[in-house]
């Protein structure tokens, strides 16, 4: 594996961004910010090929710092963190990898953000027809270790066509299917990161393939068309 180990001035930078989230110290800071910002791609592109050599994935997304306040409430101009993300190849592999460094709160992980009405209720009737594939992958002793359990937002009650008294019900009232784990300042900078992200990322691999399985199959089991 290659050996990359972010500085702990990355930590230094995004902790003066939080306290001076404005743009005038933002340009008379400009050189600091492309001093950790620039090896943090360099670090974003080692990870992407790093999880290539286990799954199939066409694109890496840098995310800018720059912040879209047209519709926020909140006005600060920048993001007082670093992430980006990783898409899975083809329309057959579905599933999204994410990381995120900011101070005292960076995660890694991934999964289904907003999955569409089709892709939503098709995972609905895979669960409610049989939830124990589901159970067993995220029930793993591996999966539970690097996640915990399953996150996301749900419906309060039972979604549209469902019962509210299914033994699946809680998998069922999901709307988002979501794995992260934590990592601390000194993780993140440690010289274990590197190998420790992208073990966390492969991690995902059986939960991306039962939803790709799901997602690209009818409730018969039938393959969809290309």
């Amino acid at each position: 594996m290659n050996s990359y180990q972010l500085s702990p001035s990355t930590f230094d930078f995004l902790l003066s961004l939080q306290q001076n989230n404005n743009r005038d110290w933002f340009q008379a800071h400009k050189a600091q910010y492309e001093a950790v910002y620039e090896p943090f791609k360099q670090f974003a592109q080692i990870v992407f090929e790093e999880v290539s050599r286990h799954d199939n994935l066409e694109e890496l997304k840098v995310f800018r710092i720059y912040r879209d306040v047209r519709f926020s409430k909140d006005k600060s101009p920048y993001k007082n963190y670093f992430s980006a993300g990783m898409s899975r190849a083809t329309k057959w592999l579905r599933g999204g990898y994410y990381f995120h460094i900011e101070p005292g709160q960076s995660f890694a992980g991934g999964g289904f953000w907003a999955p569409n009405a089709p892709d939503l209720l098709r995972i609905r009737q895979e669960i409610a027809s049989d939830d124990q594939p589901l159970r067993a992958i995220i029930n793993d002793p591996v999966f539970v270790q690097t996640f915990g359990a399953v996150e996301g937002e749900a419906v309060k009650s039972a979604p549209k066509g469902f019962v509210k008294d299914h033994p699946a019900i809680d998998l069922i009232r999901k709307k988002q299917f979501l794995a992260t784990r934590a990592f601390s300042d000194q993780e993140v900078t440690s010289e274990y990161f590197l190998a420790e992200l992208v073990q966390t990322l492969q991690n995902l691999r059986p939960f991306f393939d039962y939803m790709s399985e799901v997602l690209t199959t009818d409730t018969n089991g039938i393959p969809l068309e290309d």
